[in-house]
């Protein structure tokens, strides 16, 4: 029989409720990742519902500051079904961020070429979170020689591997 926690369900519920809701897959590969930081997010309740449910898209989604204040464009939340209320879905979004880390962010995009992009949304206690990162995109042959170093790395497992079952 599992043991329950203090809110009355099994110990791993809580493990469970704390995943991850949103990844953008695509961000890693368009971006060359130098920095992260994670940031609380501004939602609806029924954005909130729509997020757990994995109704949400990252895709074409980046940050921007404007006026000291951070703030998610494209992220596209599908209206939850059964609120009386609906949402414009990609309205943009306040993320909260502490002002020392605002300013070191403004610091870091006075560089040319970088960006700020969402890498994930999850949720930590219950509570919505963003991981942002600084990022400078990649050119087409970067991409190509991330793509053959991935291929060459697979390949070297699946080498290593079969040399493993035939030596038992």
């Amino acid at each position: 029989m599992p043991k329950s926690s203090a809110g009355g369900g099994p110990v791993g519920a809580k493990a469970a409720r704390d995943r991850v809701a949103i990844a953008n897959r695509r961000a890693r590969h368009e971006y060359f990742i130098l920095d992260t930081y994670e940031c609380g997010i501004v939602l609806l309740g029924s954005e909130v519902k729509s997020i757990r449910d994995g109704r949400a898209n990252l895709g074409d989604a980046y940050a921007r500051i404007d006026n000291g204040e951070v703030w998610l464009y494209g992220m596209h939340v599908s209206p939850y079904p059964f609120a009386r209320i609906g949402h414009d879905p990609t309205r943009r979004r306040k993320l909260l961020l502490h002002r020392g880390e605002i300013d070191r962010l403004v610091g870091k995009l006075n560089e040319p070429g970088l960006t700020l992009v969402p890498l994930k949304v999850y949720f930590q206690n219950g509570m919505a979170k963003v991981e942002i990162a600084v990022a400078r995109g990649k050119r087409q042959w970067d991409k190509r020689q991330a793509m053959a170093e991935r291929d060459a790395k697979r390949e070297a497992d699946r080498a290593l591997r079969s040399r493993n079952r035939g030596g038992e």
